[in-house]
């Protein structure tokens, strides 16, 4: 039961306590100029209103009915099948929380075993968890994992600069109260060929992107080879969709597989919310953070599912956990699994093909124009669905002209993360464009470039 103080010299109590003198010192630390905001609200209107007034403010928003969008950098406009939404709106999924009494959550626990299993074949890893919040989290708990694995001398973290800036964020995030190193922040090394070079004694893991934050794909098994011999984890972030096209880096010697899955039948949002996939190696299945559901029977030998393997650590002794992820996403790990059984196996490879086929058009008819260049500081053709484009002018001019002449949403400034690639842009070409809409930014570029 909350006590709550009614008399003021029980409020003085409570609030000396603490060490204030006033219930308004407990918010010094917001700016003054916003600390007390005056709440200037029009008069009261009608529900109808309201709602055409809200409908008009709404198409302010630029969208993918109103514009063609080729716009990525981690965030993707895909094509989700009907049944998706069909199934997300049944009221005991999308309302279903934590499913700690299996007797009354068979129907969740079930789908998010499904999950695991296809994420597991997905990504050819042995197991998978049942989410996690995002990409960016995913990521930042592999690495967690990794320096709690070893000795308190193996402290290293190799992070490539192709790793997307803001995974890259998290994880400094992550590690601002652990004694850890990391290594490989220079924005002006973007490429991986020489990352064996960073893994020694001293590394905990080494942790690359595929393909990597420009779209380029790199050899995996060359640096996996030098974490096994350094004994260091090898941590690849990866593109769901390209798996349905090339091997898996569990093929490759991958340790821990993650991935954001918002590419999986989850719609862009603005940017959220999103899914984390997390897939790992049996042995490391008693270090895995968040939750895994198992398939048991019953005394009956009926089928059953049910949370396992979770340390109680997880949930009470929290100060002692490994981690303090603890609920996830389920709804979007849900989505992501309609998503893959509704495609199959010929239908998930059928969209990778289409976004590499278009992709690749859509550099090489950009690389016609005069003053313009296609992957300037790596392969030209080695990339999947994402490319960079060295342009003449200002990213964020180009951007919009391309949107106010043309009504297409352009590319990713890649200036913001990396200064030495200003007048550099990020376009993503996903099954959704058509060769029609890819002409179109042809000629968009084409009239902004010139």
């Amino acid at each position: 039961m909350s006590f709550v103080p009614h008399t003021e010299g029980e409020r003085s109590e409570m609030l000396a306590s603490i060490g204030v003198q006033r219930l308004e010192d407990l918010f010094s630390d917001i700016p003054e100029h916003v600390r007390f905001p005056s709440l200037n609200l029009p008069a009261a209107i009608s529900q109808m209103d309201a709602a055409t007034e809200m409908r008009a403010l709404s198409e302010n928003n630029v969208h993918f009915d109103r514009a063609v969008s080729f716009l990525g950098a981690g965030v993707y406009n895909h094509y989700c099948p009907a049944t998706v939404d069909y199934v997300l709106a049944r009221g005991e999924l999308y309302s279903s929380y934590t499913p700690y009494q299996p007797e009354l959550s068979q129907g969740m626990l079930q789908a998010m075993f499904e999950y695991q299993t296809l994420i597991s074949r997905l990504t050819g890893m042995e197991v998978s968890n049942a989410s996690h919040y995002d990409g960016a989290t995913s990521l930042a708990e592999a690495v967690l994992l990794a320096l709690g694995m070893g000795s308190p001398r193996r402290n290293k973290i190799a992070l490539s600069p192709a790793v997307h800036p803001q995974y890259r964020e998290v994880v400094r995030t992550y590690l601002r109260g652990a004694k850890a190193v990391l290594v490989g922040d220079r924005r002006d090394e973007a490429q991986a060929e020489n990352w064996s070079a960073q893994v020694d004694a001293e590394t905990a893991a080494l942790v690359v992107q595929w393909p990597n934050f420009f779209g380029q794909l790199e050899d995996l098994s060359a640096l996996a080879s030098a974490c096994r011999k350094a004994g260091a984890l090898f941590i690849v972030a990866v593109d769901p969709i390209a798996l349905g096209l090339f091997e898996p880096p569990g093929r490759h010697g991958a340790d821990i597989v993650v991935a954001d899955g918002q590419c999986l039948g989850l719609p862009p949002s603005f940017g959220g919310p999103s899914l984390g996939i997390f897939a790992t190696r049996r042995d490391l299945v008693r270090r895995l953070v968040g939750r895994l559901v198992g398939q048991t029977v019953d005394d009956q030998g009926r089928r059953g599912y049910v949370l396992t393997l979770g340390a109680r650590e997880q949930h009470i002794r929290r100060a002692k956990a490994t981690s303090n992820i603890c609920t996830n996403a389920a709804l979007g790990a849900l989505a992501a699994s309609v998503y893959l059984a509704t495609l199959g196996k010929r239908g998930f490879e059928h969209i990778a093909k289409l976004c590499y086929h278009k992709s690749h058009y859509a550099a090489g008819e950009i690389a016609k124009l005069p003053r313009v260049r296609i992957n300037p500081n790596a392969p030209e053709k080695s990339f999947f669905k994402e490319f960079v484009v060295s342009l003449p002018r200002a990213v964020q001019e180009v951007n919009e002209i391309l949107l106010s002449d043309h009504a297409i949403i352009g590319g990713y400034d890649l200036g913001n993360d990396y200064p030495h690639l200003e007048n550099h842009m990020l376009l993503a070409v996903t099954e959704t464009a058509s060769k029609a809409d890819v002409d179109r930014l042809v000629d968009g570029l084409r009239a902004a470039t010139a």
